[in-house]
């Protein structure tokens, strides 16, 4: 981080300074939502109802193993973040080199077994019936590219750490510009159907890698990496796993969710149900880009502020956080439930999907604003280094909420039962996180949260 990032994270306005990291991580999810989109309608226009299907059961494995990345470059950068706050360096530098370690490590172990136990790990995911052959024909092919994934998710959270969202921004750009290029080269021109939306989404993968590379070795970063560096540090490590372990645990949960929700959305609704929610959850990371990116464009600020014991602006810039996130997230939730026939027309061409979609879409997103409360009451406090608030509050949706609605509505009012779980977890979720801020509040300005 340079003296002058340095400067701006700890006296810079913070409406200036929020908008500084958030718009460029907004953009670059902005991107990778379009870039799912555009996925969906290739599959669906070019493969049908089966391909979307696929998908749907696939991408919940392969986030979930190239998750191990991200949850180690969240865990590591709020390290980093408060090391160049306090000063010290030669910490961040040594994180660092264990995040590169850990990741690639885990990232290739955990493929392995991925291929080892193929057919059993897509069964387990709802990868059942007709579906079945299009998700195994999807997997092998996707699952070469994960460890970039994994790779590129653990540089994107270290290069905004450093003090640069643009470049962090096109960490997570270029694989979605690539992949947007190379979809209609591959399903459409060469005529390779599933395949070749695979083999699109392993090249943008390989892509995001290389390019995180490139930064971290054409001297504008300040990371350094040597073998002292990348020698494993047990004290690092086991910080690095706690906060790490919140972001996993989150992405677990939501991987053990697609396992609930996909089976249960085949046993109520078949193939038919699959492809409902594949529409459904591409339309969701739209809908909440600006919420996520600026929860990534916060972490930094707030864990730079709190190593540096500026309380004051750690509290403004939660406030300023949860205001700009809710009021953008109306906007896009408003003209999503104005225009959804249309919107759900753009997916497919089949009438019984579209018939089917329309309603369920309305449903899920009925409390979607409100997921700016839970998730950057939950990134605080893993950006200042508390690991077990964080983890309460990002399991509240998902894991305490979610699921079981899942498993229990259904019962009583069949596939409908499953888009009615979404908006009761979000607010649950907001309540259960705006208690636990209201509380800590007084905490927070003395640093002994």
């Amino acid at each position: 981080m340079t003296e002058k990032t340095r400067d701006s994270f700890g006296s810079q306005p913070l409406g200036k300074l929020l908008r500084q990291q958030a718009i460029p991580a907004s953009a670059g999810i902005l991107v990778m939502s379009i870039y799912g989109i555009v996925d969906t309608i290739f599959v669906g226009l070019w493969v049908g109802s089966l391909g979307i299907a696929a998908i749907t059961v696939v991408l919940p494995i392969t986030f979930l193993i190239a998750s191990i990345g991200m949850a180690i470059g969240v865990g590591g950068a709020s390290i980093i973040s408060r090391a160049f706050g306090e000063g010290d360096d030669q910490k961040a530098y040594r994180t660092f080199g264990n995040q590169v370690g850990l990741t690639l490590f885990l990232g290739i172990f955990f493929v392995v077994i991925g291929f080892l136990f193929i057919d059993q790990v897509l069964s387990l995911f709802g990868g059942r019936g007709d579906v079945a052959g299009p998700a195994r024909e999807y997997f092998a092919i996707v699952l070469l590219g994960v460890p970039f994934l994994a790779f590129a998710m653990m540089s994107n959270n270290v290069i905004r750490a450093e003090g640069f969202p643009r470049i962090a921004m096109y960490t997570i750009m270029i694989p979605a510009v690539v992949n947007i290029i190379l979809d209609p080269v591959f399903i459409i021109w060469l005529d390779m159907g599933l395949a070749g939306a695979a083999w699109a989404t392993t090249i943008a993968y390989i892509s995001s890698a290389s390019f995180a590379t490139w930064f971290f070795l054409s001297g504008r970063s300040q990371m350094k990496l040597n073998r002292t560096l990348l020698k494993p540090d047990p004290a690092i490590i086991r910080e690095t796993a706690s906060l790490s372990s919140v972001t996993f645990a989150r992405q677990g949960t939501i991987s053990i969710l697609s396992i609930v929700l996909n089976n249960s959305l085949f046993f109520y609704g078949g193939e038919l149900g699959l492809a409902i929610y594949g529409i459904i959850g591409r339309l969701m990371m739209f809908a909440n880009f600006p919420v996520l990116g600026i929860t990534q464009g916060f972490i930094p600020i707030v864990g730079y502020n709190y190593g540096a014991g500026l309380m004051e602006r750690v509290t403004g810039i939660i406030k300023l956080s949860m205001k700009s996130a809710t009021s953008i997230a109306f906007v896009i939730f408003t003209g999503i439930m104005v225009f959804t026939p249309q919107i759900v027309s753009i997916f497919t061409n089949d009438p019984e999907l579209i018939r089917e979609t329309v309603p369920a879409l309305r449903m899920t997103f009925l409390a979607t604003p409100l997921i700016a409360i839970n998730l950057l009451g939950s990134a605080y406090f893993q950006a200042i280094g508390r690991a077990r608030p964080a983890l309460i509050l990002a399991l509240s949706k998902q894991g305490f909420l979610l699921i079981p609605l899942i498993f229990l509505l259904p019962l009583q009012f069949g596939i409908s039962g499953i888009w009615f779980a979404f908006p009761i977890a979000d607010l649950g979720a907001a309540v259960i996180t705006g208690i636990y801020l209201r509380y800590s509040y007084k905490a927070v300005k003395t640093k002994t949260v």
